[in-house]
């Protein structure tokens, strides 16, 4: 049987019409975490504690670069937040190198990043390396699990 010119097109204006209803698919995931990271970055530069916290899951674990405790709870996150800001003024973070590895809902983002912050008038750097953990809320991309430790010195 052969397809007239007429059948063809209008086949081919219905496919191009239901493609439209298609959702776009999202940047790779692993591309989404990395712009989690850099929107956390920026967050933190804000010297606020509630421009950071949705960054976070309700159920978090932070065990921070500053912090002899891990905290488990949003009030603790909070507070970790709040004496940050207090010790290390004008905190900023600068990120390094970034391996994010994702498994479906779930992504891990190791690496490095620098903090800078003003102390008596002169700015003090910190170097450290970090490791979120990220679970996928909807469309957002939340830290279950952030761990930070100041760089160690290179042994002599």
């Amino acid at each position: 049987m052969e397809s007239s010119p007429k059948v063809v097109s209008t086949g081919l204006a219905l496919i191009i019409v239901l493609l439209s209803f298609v959702p776009v698919a999202s940047a790779e995931p692993k591309e989404d975490v990395a712009a989690a990271t850099a929107a956390w970055g920026r967050a933190l530069g804000e010297d606020d504690p509630e421009k950071v916290l949705p960054f976070y899951s309700d159920d978090a674990v932070l065990w921070g670069t500053l912090s002899p405790t891990v905290r488990s709870d949003r009030a603790a996150l909070r507070d970790y937040f709040v004496t940050a800001f207090k010790v290390l003024p004008g905190l900023k973070v600068a990120l390094g190198d970034q391996l994010i590895r994702a498994y479906g809902n779930a992504a891990v983002n190791t690496g490095y990043y620098t903090f800078s912050y003003v102390k008596d008038g002169e700015t003090k750097s910190l170097p450290a390396r970090y490791s979120f953990t990220y679970v996928k809320n909807g469309e957002r991309w939340l830290i279950v699990d952030h761990h930070s430790s100041a760089m160690p010195s290179p042994p002599k």
